[in-house]
């Protein structure tokens, strides 16, 4: 009997199948928005490789194939919600001694859109009680976004300014969206960034 005679062919393992509406190109952008979505709902600890492929409507083999295990799904999740590629060159360009104020606002506005700050309270929560998505997130902060800031302006000690700066961050968005400390959680953004730029002025551009 050759195969397909009387019914389908068998799939070869180690390979997603390919259903309707599983494949094609939006179909890791459906994973990634999906993720998002269950990290945010879920928390990391509870969410699950399957719990992803059945809100993104695709195989579990499907994520596997794209991200590899929920780790990595994970840090993907953090990236997509900073966009780190659009954003340094931005960041990097215009006059060296306003770059402080540019990452400050990007940071602080990633934030205050409500479409990426619900995945990223998932994300820092999750890191606050969990190793690997505290991995996940440092390595993202660290090395995909601020180690290429501080070495793209040619500074001395460019890892050291980048924890430095890492911290300064990130304890703002604890403070101010995770527990939601008072002033900070009610003050105008724009103070924020005008406080906070300086800091960061000194950590990553000034020699």
């Amino acid at each position: 009997m050759t195969p397909g005679a009387d019914g389908p062919a068998p799939r070869r393992r180690g390979r997603p199948s390919r259903t309707a509406g599983a494949t094609g190109p939006d179909a890791r952008t459906r994973i990634l928005e999906a993720a998002r979505t269950e990290f945010a709902r879920r928390g990391y600890d509870k969410t699950s490789v399957r719990g992803i492929a059945k809100e993104a409507d695709v195989d579990a083999a499907l994520v596997h194939h794209y991200f590899g295990t929920k780790d990595e799904v994970f840090a993907a999740a953090v990236e997509v919600s900073f966009e780190p590629t659009l954003v340094i060159p931005e960041i990097l360009e215009g006059p060296p001694e306003d770059m402080g104020e540019r990452l400050a606002r990007y940071f602080i506005g990633v934030w205050e859109n409500p479409v990426t700050r619900a995945p990223l309270l998932a994300i820092v929560r999750s890191a606050l009680t969990h190793e690997a998505a505290a991995k996940a997130l440092r390595g993202f902060v660290l090395r995909r976004l601020l180690e290429r800031i501080a070495a793209g302006v040619d500074v001395p000690d460019p890892t050291l300014r980048a924890e430095l700066a890492a911290s300064h961050m990130i304890g703002i968005a604890i403070l101010r969206y995770v527990i939601q400390a008072e002033p900070l959680a009610s003050e105008d953004s724009e103070k924020i960034v005008a406080m906070v730029a300086p800091t960061l002025q000194r950590y990553l551009a000034d020699r």
